[in-house]
C-alpha cells in the first residue's frame, strides 16, 4: 500500500480538502475553509499545515471563537447544510468560547466541524499553559465541554486515529438527520507528529446525501388520517427548506386547500403571498396562523421538532379530536407531540401523499377561511409598516421599511434573538426563498452579526442584512472587524431601545417591577439600576472597527440611511434609535414561563395563578 509521510495536522487539512457532497445529482465541494484564532494550542500543529501552500482551504482570521462558530453556522446554514466550514482554536478559554456555538450548531441541526486544540497527550509537560485539571479524572480537558452540545465527539491522541475519527465525523456532517457540532480535540503535541498514511485514504471522496422516501404504509397512513380530517393544518419547519421541498408544499397545499405556519426554520421556503402562507405560528407567530391552528383536527409538522414557541407550550391546538403526523427524517423528532411519525424525506413524502389524496378526490373542509384570515393579517401588517411613531420610529417601522420598501427582494436578512424575531416570524414578507435566515432554536445572541458575515461568504452576490437589537450588539459584534478585514460588506440594522426589553416585556407581563434590563446607571439614592439612561453610540463603534457608521432617528433618516448603506462597498452598521416597547406584541398566543408561586407582589401571585390556569389547557404530551 503506498503510504504518505504527513503530520496529523497536515493529514487533516488533506483530507478536509477532498472532501465532497453529492445531493439530487449536483457534486460539490464540502469544506468551505477553516475560520478560527491561532494560539499555542493550534499554531504549530495544524496552524502550520493551513500555513503551507497546496491546499483549497482558505483560512479566515476570527477575532472571537464564538463568533467564529456563528460565521461558519451561517455558512453551513446559507448553504443549506451541503458546504461546512471547520473551526479551530486554542486549548483552554479558546476552546470554552466555542462551546456555545456549538450548541447553537447542533440545537439548529447545522453541520459544522470544530478543532479545538488540547492539552498535551504524552502529559509532558504537565500541566501545561491554559490546562483545566480535574484531580478526580485526569482524562478530562476543558475540551469534555464539547461531549453534551456535540453530535459526535473524539479526540485524537494517536496520529493513525485520524482515519477513523475524520470517516466517522464526515458519516455525521454529511447526515441530515443528525446534523449539529462535530468536535475532535486535537492535543497539541499530536498535531505535530507524524505517521505513513495510506494514500488511497486523501483520495477525493464523494458523501451521497441521498433521499429517503416513504414506504407505501407510510404513505396510505397519512393519506388515510388526512382523509378522515376536515380541517387539516400544515406546520413548516426547517426540514422543508432543506429538503429544498418549497415548491412540492406549496402546490400540495394549494391543491388540497390546506393551510400552514411557518416556523422560523421553515420561514421563506414559500413566499408569503401564497394563498395558504398564514405566516408565523405559535407564541411570535401571526393572528392568522394562530387562529386557524386553533381549530384543526389534524396537524401535519413537517420537518420540525415541534419546539415550545412554535405549540405555544402545546397550548395552541384547542380541537378536542386533533390528532397529530410528524414528517421528519429524524426520528427522535418525528416521535413528540405524540404524532404518527413517518421517517421520510419532507420533499418526497409531501408528493407520495398527494398522489394518493388526488386519486381519492380530497379537499380540505375549511372554507373561505383561510383567504379571510389572510386578508385580516395583511392589513394588520400594512398598519404596522407603515405606524407612525411620535418618537421618531418604531421597531416594527424600521422592518416594514426595510421589507416592503428598501432592501432588494433577494436580500439575506440574519436575526436570532430579543424581539427582533417575533416581529419578523410575524410580518417579513419573504418574496424570494432562502432568505429569511433566522437562527431561534438556541436564540443565541451574538449570532446575528458573525452569521450574517458567513451568509456572505456563501452569497457573496447578495445584500446580506443583520436586523440586530443592541443588546445582541453589546454581546458580540467583534466579527465586523473580520468583515472589514475579508472585504465582505455586510449592513448591520441596530435597533437600539436602549436595553433587553424582550426580557423586560416578559419581567413586566409577570407582575414584576422594572428591574435590570435597560441600560441605566445606578441610582445612588436607591441603588438600584434605575438613573438616566446609558447612551451608546453604535455608529462611532463602527467607525472604530473600519465600518462605515450611520445613524438614523426618523423614518427620512433611516431610508436615507439604508439607500447609502447600499451604495457602500464595504461593511456598514445602521444606529437605529427606535422607541422602547416599539415592537409587535403577542396574537392570541401564550408560553409557559416559571412565574414564582408565592411572592409578596400581589401581581406575581395573580400573574402565577393564572399560568396555572392556561397550563389545563396544554396538552401532557
Amino acid at each position: 500500500m503506498e503510504t504518505v509521510r504527513l503530520t496529523v495536522g497536515q493529514a487533516i487539512v488533506k483530507f478536509l480538502d477532498n472532501q465532497f457532497v453529492e445531493f439530487d445529482g449536483k457534486v460539490e465541494k464540502f469544506v468551505g475553509g477553516v475560520i478560527g484564532i491561532f494560539g499555542h494550542g493550534v499554531v504549530v500543529g495544524l496552524g502550520e499545515a493551513l500555513a503551507a501552500p497546496g491546499h483549497g482551504l482558505t483560512f479566515i482570521q476570527a477575532k472571537n471563537e464564538q463568533g467564529a462558530g456563528h460565521v461558519a453556522i451561517g455558512y453551513a446554514k446559507q448553504n443549506n447544510r451541503r458546504k461546512i466550514m471547520a473551526v479551530t482554536s486554542s486549548i483552554g478559554p479558546g476552546a470554552l468560547n466555542m462551546v456555545t456555538a456549538a450548541g447553537t450548531a447542533t440545537v439548529n441541526h447545522i453541520p459544522v466541524l470544530f478543532l479545538p486544540g488540547d492539552v498535551f497527550a504524552d502529559r509532558q509537560p504537565d500541566p501545561v499553559l491554559q490546562q483545566l485539571e480535574v484531580p478526580h479524572d485526569y482524562t478530562i480537558s476543558a475540551n469534555d465541554a464539547f461531549r453534551p452540545v456535540s453530535r459526535y465527539f473524539d479526540r485524537i491522541t494517536r496520529p493513525e486515529q485520524v482515519m477513523t475519527a475524520f470517516l466517522h465525523a464526515m458519516s455525521v456532517l454529511t447526515d441530515p438527520a443528525q446534523g449539529g457540532a462535530v468536535t475532535i480535540a486535537l492535543p497539541q503535541d499530536v498535531q505535530g507528529e507524524a505517521y505513513d498514511y495510506p494514500v488511497e485514504f486523501f483520495d477525493q471522496r464523494i458523501h451521497h446525501i441521498e433521499r429517503r422516501p416513504p414506504t407505501s404504509a407510510q404513505t396510505s397512513r397519512v393519506a388515510d388520517l388526512i382523509k378522515a380530517s376536515k380541517k387539516p393544518y400544515i406546520i413548516c419547519g426547517g426540514g422543508v427548506r432543506y429538503s429544498e421541498a418549497g415548491r412540492a408544499l406549496a402546490d400540495f397545499c394549494k391543491k388540497f386547500g390546506v393551510p400552514f405556519g411557518e416556523t422560523q426554520a421553515g420561514k421563506g421556503s414559500v413566499p408569503w403571498d401564497h394563498p395558504c402562507n398564514l405566516s408565523g405560528i405559535g407564541v411570535t407567530g401571526s393572528l392568522a396562523a394562530n387562529r386557524l391552528a386553533k381549530e384543526a383536527d389534524l396537524v401535519i409538522g413537517v420537518g420540525t421538532r415541534f419546539g415550545d414557541f412554535t405549540t405555544c407550550s402545546k397550548w395552541l391546538f384547542q380541537n378536542p379530536r386533533v390528532k397529530f403526523i410528524a414528517i421528519n427524517i429524524a426520528t427522535f423528532d418525528a416521535y413528540k407531540m405524540n404524532a404518527e411519525p413517518i421517517i421520510a424525506d419532507a420533499k418526497l413524502t409531501l408528493a407520495a401523499v398527494g398522489r394518493a389524496l388526488g386519486a381519492a378526490g380530497y379537499h380540505a373542509n375549511w372554507g373561505e377561511a383561510i383567504a379571510r384570515a389572510r386578508e385580516e393579517w395583511s392589513r394588520e401588517v400594512d398598519s404596522l409598516y407603515t405606524q407612525e411613531d411620535p418618537a421618531g420610529l418604531s421597531q416594527i417601522r424600521v422592518i416594514g421599511e426595510l421589507n416592503d420598501v428598501l432592501l432588494p427582494k433577494n436580500a439575506v436578512v440574519v436575526s436570532g434573538s430579543g424581539s427582533i424575531p417575533s416581529d419578523m416570524q410575524r410580518t417579513w414578507r419573504t418574496r424570494v426563498a432562502g432568505t429569511y435566515h433566522m437562527e431561534y432554536g438556541f436564540s443565541c445572541m451574538g449570532y446575528e452579526i458573525a452569521a450574517t458575515l458567513g451568509c456572505k461568504l456563501a452569497m457573496p452576490e447578495r445584500e446580506c442584512v443583520a436586523i440586530v437589537g443592541d443588546g445582541a450588539y453589546t454581546m458580540l459584534h467583534t466579527e465586523l472587524l473580520t468583515a472589514v478585514q475579508e472585504g465582505k460588506k455586510i449592513i448591520v440594522v441596530v435597533c437600539d431601545n436602549s436595553g433587553f426589553q424582550c426580557i423586560d416585556n416578559l419581567q413586566h407581563s409577570q407582575g414584576i417591577a422594572h428591574f435590570a434590563n435597560e441600560w441605566r446607571a445606578r441610582d445612588p439614592e436607591t441603588g438600584l439600576l434605575a438613573g438616566d439612561q446609558v447612551p451608546v453610540d453604535f455608529a462611532k463603534n463602527a467607525e472604530s472597527w473600519g465600518a462605515l457608521g450611520l445613524r438614523a432617528r426618523t423614518v427620512e433618516e433611516f431610508r436615507k440611511a439604508v439607500r447609502r448603506a447600499l451604495r457602500a462597498k464595504r461593511p456598514v452598521v445602521i444606529h437605529a434609535r427606535v422607541s422602547p416597547k416599539s415592537m409587535t406584541q403577542g396574537y392570541e398566543s401564550w408560553w409557559r414561563v416559571g412565574t414564582a408561586e408565592v411572592s409578596a407582589n400581589p401581581q406575581v401571585v395573580r400573574a402565577a395563578r393564572e399560568m396555572k390556569d392556561e397550563l389545563k389547557k396544554a396538552r401532557k404530551f
